[in-house]
């Protein structure tokens, strides 16, 4: 079997079982595992899946620069960020962070919602400008001009300083076993450090994120409470992460 057939079958199994295991594929194949990991290292240079310790998961289609995922699976998040507005209740402190579908999330907020808001993206706080009774406290620090958030020490300070109630926490990838992850080592710090400030921390599980990985490891899946899916969204993909003790709502 030619290197390009194999590489197309791990593929397409990867596609199939949403994750694939080295020995397995050494087996399968008949050949050795030395050769499914040199596989599976050209397959990751070229994005077209995540490897992790014995394998492989889906990469997330979410890493993209943030005008491209700005209008990737617009409809999905648009769905899923309205149900997380839902959630909010008047009174709270709510931090929330940069992305493409929390800035869908903000446009759902009704100008009568009285609530505070942490957040260490400008184009968040620019969108809650207009909302009369929403305090907006902006978290300092190195502009991340991929994602358009703060990151760094001092941003990871002055979240040290915040209790909040709940944490709209992005991702680019959400997966039970891998955990939550993202595409850039300052940014999976500091959602880490916003998680660890709130009563609760939810994910808005757009599609191209449920069940992919990206390089840079947030935290166990643990970290969340909740996580808002697509109605649509198969059981047999939500399962895992209800059987870890994660709430699942469908919009």
């Amino acid at each position: 079997m030619l290197t390009s057939q194999r590489k197309q079958l791990i593929l397409q199994k990867l596609a199939a079982e949403g994750q694939v295991l080295s020995k397995d594929l050494s087996e399968a194949f008949n050949v050795s595992e030395d050769t499914i990991r040199r596989d599976l290292r050209e397959l990751s240079a070229e994005g077209l899946l995540q490897r992790v310790h014995g394998g492989a998961l889906p990469a997330s289609a979410a890493t993209v620069t943030f005008a491209e995922r700005k209008n990737l699976r617009l409809d999905a998040k648009r769905v899923i960020a309205k149900r997380g507005a839902e959630l909010i209740e008047p009174g709270q402190v709510v931090m929330i962070d940069g992305g493409t579908t929390t800035a869908e999330l903000i446009t759902f907020l009704p100008h009568s919602l009285q609530i505070t808001v942490v957040t260490h993206s400008p184009s968040i706080a620019l969108g809650l400008a207009d909302h009369p009774l929403i305090d907006v406290i902006m978290i300092g620090g190195r502009l991340f001009k991929h994602s358009l958030v703060a990151v760094g020490a001092a941003a990871i300070e002055n979240v040290a300083n915040v209790r909040a109630d709940i944490f709209f926490m992005g991702v680019t990838g959400i997966h039970a076993d891998a955990g939550l992850s993202t595409g850039d080592y300052e940014e999976s710090c500091i959602k880490r450090a916003f998680s660890q400030k709130a009563a609760e921390t939810i994910v808005l599980a757009s599609p191209e994120k449920l069940n992919s990985a990206s390089a840079w490891v947030i935290g166990d899946i643990s970290l969340i409470n909740t996580m808002v899916v697509e109605e649509n969204t198969a059981e047999h993909l939500l399962s895992p992460f209800i059987a870890k003790g994660i709430t699942v709502i469908k919009a």
